[in-house]
């Protein structure tokens, strides 16, 4: 079983071509759920598939899996993150929440897919081109990693990046102290008050309140809001002006 989160599209494309090539089930991860669980048979292999978020798994990835109850415990553990360009720490940290529920991970694959997170100075989207180019070398990635996951490979297949001890360590308890809140979400007079983006918010913290969109603090700064607006109508602060759109599968 595959188990998947994602906010802009990129990780679900790679949960769902991993479930093809591999003829796993499929199951979307709803953080609202307070005891989810899984039904796995003897033998079955479990995945997560997201992106990274400061060089860790999402916070609320990690209190899913916690919460998760299984009535087999599962063979094979595996991680398919999705990054802008590197995970640091990524898979060690998530194998601490894994050791807490006596599970193991046992494989970690990373794909660098475009670029979503654009909410501090100096931060952008990537090119057309380089977005087209990364999604190339992911669609040709994908047949290897699952392959090694139909092999029940033990590896650790990832982009480590530069310091990522720290960043994972250190940098992710900052960035979640300091820079990811919704209270810098505002929305201009562009809105049509369709409502997409209370509809694609994973945690329900968008609600229309009198027409336009409101944040209620429950925020992980996914940022599908900002970029499945069909107006361009939401921005996080100054941050996000000028910057443009970006939505798994990008149109060439």
């Amino acid at each position: 079983m595959i188990l998947f989160f994602s906010g802009c599209g990129n990780s679900r494309f790679v949960a769902e071509q991993l479930a093809s090539l591999t003829g796993d089930s499929l199951c979307q991860i709803n953080p609202a759920e307070t005891e989810p669980s899984v039904s796995l048979s003897d033998g079955e292999a479990l995945g997560i598939v997201c992106p990274v978020y400061a060089w860790a798994v999402p916070r609320l990835v990690r209190d899913y899996i916690v919460r998760l109850s299984a009535k087999c415990k599962p063979s094979y553990c595996y991680l398919a993150c999705t990054c802008g360009d590197n995970v640091g720490r990524t898979p060690e940290k998530l194998e601490k929440t894994m050791c807490s529920k006596g599970w193991h991970l046992d494989a970690a694959f990373s794909f660098v897919m475009p670029e979503t997170y654009i909410n501090l100075p100096g931060f952008s989207l990537d090119t057309r081109e380089k977005e087209n180019g990364k999604i190339a070398a992911v669609r040709q990635r994908l047949p290897y990693v699952a392959e090694r996951i139909k092999q029940r490979a033990k590896v650790i297949d990832v982009v480590r990046g530069k310091m990522p001890r720290f960043n994972t360590f250190v940098m992710n308890a900052l960035f979640y102290g300091a820079v990811i809140t919704d209270r810098k979400f505002r929305v201009t007079d562009d809105c049509i008050s369709c409502g997409l983006c209370e509809k694609v918010c994973p945690l329900h913290n968008v609600k229309l309140v009198d027409g336009h969109p409101k944040w209620f603090g429950n925020c992980t700064n996914c940022m599908a809001c900002y970029h499945h607006c069909p107006k361009n109508a939401i921005h996080f602060g100054k941050a996000t002006i000028g910057k443009g759109q970006y939505v798994f599968p990008n149109k060439p």
